[in-house]
Order: C-alpha cells, then sequence, then structure tokens
C-alpha cells in the first residue's frame, strides 16, 4: 500500500513540475499574433489559390500588416478578391492602394486537330506532365498544347475546359480570377497571365514554338514562323522576336490589330473587338444616308 501511495504521489509531483515548465515555456515563448490579422484574413475570399503569392490567404493576411506597418501594400494583392477586396483590405488597414488592371489567363496555342494533326498514340498516364516527359507528345510540335487537362485540374474556379472538338485549353474570362495556378499546372507554359485589356479586347501570338518557320510549319499550320512581319508593321514598337518567336508587349500595344493583318500563318489572335464591316454593308449604309440628305432636302 505504502509502495502504492509513494508512486502516485511521484507521478503527481512529475505531473505538477511538467504542467508548470510548460506553463512558463508558453508564456516565454508565446507568439503575439496581431489582432489585424484576423481581420484582414476574413476580409479574403479563402481560396487558398496560391496566386498571391503565399502559401495561403492567412500569409497574405500577416504580409499585408506587415506592410501597413513599413507603410507600403506594393506588390500585395489577392487576385481572386480583386480590387474590391483589396479596396476594404485598404481602408482597414488605413491605406491607399494603386488601381490595378484586370488580368486574364491567355492559352498561347492555336494547334487544332485541324493545324495540329497527330503523328502518334500516347497509352501513358492521361496528365500533361506525363506526356511532356515523355517527348512531343501525339502530334509533331514540342511546344503546343497537349490536351490532358492539367490546368482544369488546377483551376478552383472551373475557368478552363478542353474543347473537345480542338483539343486545346479554352479560358472562360467571366470565370477566371488571374489565379495563376493553370500557369504553373502547364508544364510547357503555354499559359500566360496577360492584361485583360479595354473592354476586354487584347492581341497576342497564339504560339510558343521557337523552332525555325519551315520546321515549326511542319508541326502546325497556325505556328508563328518568326518571319518578322507584324514586328516591321508595328508602329509602337511592341513586338519582339525572339528564338524565332514573335511576342506582343500588352503594354505597348495599342490594339491596332496591323500585324494580325500582317501574320502569313494567322498566328496573332484577337480577342473581343467587333467584327469588320463589309464593304458591301459601308456602301448600302452611305446609299442610305445619302437618300436621307436628299429627302431633307
Amino acid at each position: 500500500m505504502n509502495l502504492i501511495l509513494v508512486a502516485v504521489i511521484a507521478l503527481g509531483a512529475i505531473g505538477l513540475v511538467s504542467a508548470t515548465v510548460l506553463y512558463v515555456c508558453s508564456k516565454k515563448f508565446a507568439v503575439k499574433e496581431d489582432p489585424r490579422v484576423g481581420e484582414v484574413a476574413a476580409l479574403l475570399p479563402q481560396a487558398n489559390c496560391g496566386g498571391c503569392g503565399f502559401a495561403g490567404c492567412s500569409g497574405l493576411a500577416v504580409a499585408l500588416v506587415k506592410g501597413a506597418d513599413a507603410g507600403s501594400l506594393e506588390g500585395l494583392s489577392c487576385p481572386v478578391g480583386g480590387q474590391e477586396v483589396m479596396g476594404k483590405v485598404a481602408d482597414l488597414l488605413g491605406m491607399a492602394i494603386a488601381n490595378s488592371e484586370p488580368m486574364v489567363a491567355v492559352v498561347r496555342c492555336n494547334g487544332t486537330c485541324a493545324n495540329r494533326p497527330k503523328v502518334a498514340e500516347y497509352s501513358g498516364l492521361r496528365t500533361c506532365a506525363a506526356m511532356h516527359s515523355c517527348g512531343a507528345g501525339e502530334t509533331a510540335c514540342g511546344y503546343g498544347c497537349l490536351g490532358c487537362g492539367d490546368c482544369v485540374a488546377a483551376c478552383q474556379f472551373g475557368a478552363i475546359s478542353i474543347n473537345p472538338e480542338t483539343g486545346i485549353a479554352e479560358v472562360d474570362e467571366e470565370k477566371c480570377t488571374s489565379c495563376g495556378a493553370c500557369v504553373k499546372a502547364c508544364p510547357r507554359g503555354i499559359i500566360e497571365l496577360r492584361k485583360k485589356g479595354p473592354k476586354g479586347r487584347r492581341l497576342y501570338v497564339s504560339c510558343v514554338n521557337k523552332d525555325k518557320g519551315p520546321v515549326a510549319m511542319k508541326a502546325c499550320k497556325a505556328a508563328c514562323i518568326g518571319c518578322g512581319k507584324c514586328q516591321k508593321e508595328c508602329q509602337f514598337d511592341a513586338i519582339t522576336v525572339a528564338n524565332n518567336l514573335a511576342y506582343i508587349d500588352p503594354v505597348k500595344c495599342r490594339l491596332c490589330r496591323k500585324c494580325e493583318k500582317a501574320c502569313p500563318t494567322h498566328a496573332i489572335v484577337s480577342v473581343n473587338f467587333p467584327a469588320p464591316r463589309v464593304k458591301e454593308e459601308v456602301a448600302a449604309a452611305n446609299v442610305e444616308q445619302e437618300s436621307k440628305g436628299e429627302a431633307d432636302q
């Protein structure tokens, strides 16, 4: 009986000492969190997509509070919440933020089934990463969209789908939050975040093939051949040609579309522009206006 009592007292003493040590350590090494972090996190969408450059919304919240203490929120933004959420965060922290232009994901490949026919049959793991590691894939182009949908799986907002007719990924710009998850998921770097542009209008080279012209054209009829005609046509120095591939700088581009007309392979794509008026329609409109003018006289 005495031995049991001694054991109980010993265990109780050990427990008491351990509890005291833990309590002292918790007080001494406690990390106090700024209450503003929780308030900022509550304003964020909690998508935890990583588009802001942090592991999740909590990491961005901490960075925003630290940035406010340092006097600047430059470089910190939530692509999912956009300007509205960042405005609320700025008001909470008593800061001002610069207006940022909305971005959208762009799939830079026009290698449809018609432009880029299959030359092989792939029977391995049906992911873009696996197919890319095996080589060029099922076509002769080692740069084009593989169509397995790694970007679709990465998107949390249902903004990307694979067109069954073309076999290429397509972005729904109304759903796209420009989080960048699809950009990271694409093993070939085909997807790019670009400025949405005024009224959603934008121009870009829908190709990333860096092979020389004849080789690129053999793989895909709509490939950029690096001929430089678009660069010569551009009056705003918005186009550069490097490694046999043209690129349009969205900052310098004035959306004149002269480069699009100059491209011999139609590798330059325009989005959300109004359809050009047919000459007959213009002539009919002019005749109608003239007849109205004569009637008024």
